[in-house]
């Protein structure tokens, strides 16, 4: 199966020109076919940016929402869009190394014979986010696991790889991203960690504060523990039939 790159990106003028240049490079040999840029609203130059840098290469596409949406309806956009059977998630801030989608593309391929129903998903090792980041995202993700029971240490990794069916599937709602390995999980599918690096933001600004990870995080466990609840209910009913 191939595979294509889905990257949401809001105001990243300054990361998105260099970061694509990189996964230019991180993709020599890999299944991937095409990167999906999807522009949430920007005010300013990223899709311009990003077409500057990746030149006349058809498998770069830029779609643009004409206001910002928010990343999980980004993603969605890009996932719709993609042509691949295979989705490589990443942020757009350059944190995420491209050199790592070859470390998911491995894991995916070592168990295929396995499972194809599965989502590869990174955690990031020693972090480089202020203190303050580091320590909510933990007690977010400390709180998330222990109700969800994922097994996932960092859900806030952007760096997935899965199955386009299997994220389309899903029953959607915003802040889906945050949330994904645990509802894949109760649908059936296998969750595979594996580790990877994280870099230091060189250029722009976090769209994410305190408030926004812990407030909007705790709101949605609730809905989300219901919906896993219902997912592995109805995914015992079909294991019996």
């Amino acid at each position: 199966m191939y595979a294509a790159i889905v990257l949401p990106a809001f105001n990243e003028e300054d990361s998105i020109g260099p970061l694509l240049r990189e996964i230019r490079g991180a993709i020599e040999g890999l299944p991937v076919r095409e990167v999906v840029l999807v522009d949430d609203g920007s005010t300013d130059d990223t899709a311009a940016n990003a077409i500057a840098a990746w030149g006349r290469d058809p498998s770069l596409r830029v779609i643009r929402h004409g206001r910002r949406q928010g990343q999980s309806r980004a993603l969605l956009t890009g996932i719709r869009a993609a042509s691949q059977d295979l989705i490589v998630t990443l942020d757009a801030d350059g944190q995420n190394d491209p050199a790592d989608i070859a470390t998911l593309i491995a894991a995916f391929t070592a168990r295929q014979n396995v499972t194809a129903r599965m989502i590869v998903a990174g955690q990031r090792m020693r972090r480089q986010d202020t203190l303050l980041k580091r320590i909510s995202s933990r007690l977010a993700n400390g709180i998330r696991a222990s109700l969800l029971g994922d097994n996932v240490r960092d859900t806030g990794c952007s760096l997935k790889l899965f199955r386009r069916q299997d994220f389309l599937d899903l029953p959607f709602f915003d802040h889906i991203h945050r949330f994904v390995p645990a509802l894949m999980k109760a649908s059936g599918v296998a969750v595979v960690l594996v580790d990877v690096g994280h870099r230091p933001r060189k250029a722009g600004a976090s769209k994410y504060g305190f408030w926004d990870r812990l407030w909007v995080g705790i709101y949605d466990l609730v809905g989300v523990r219901w919906l896993v609840k219902r997912q592995i209910a109805n995914v015992e009913l079909e294991t019996v039939q």
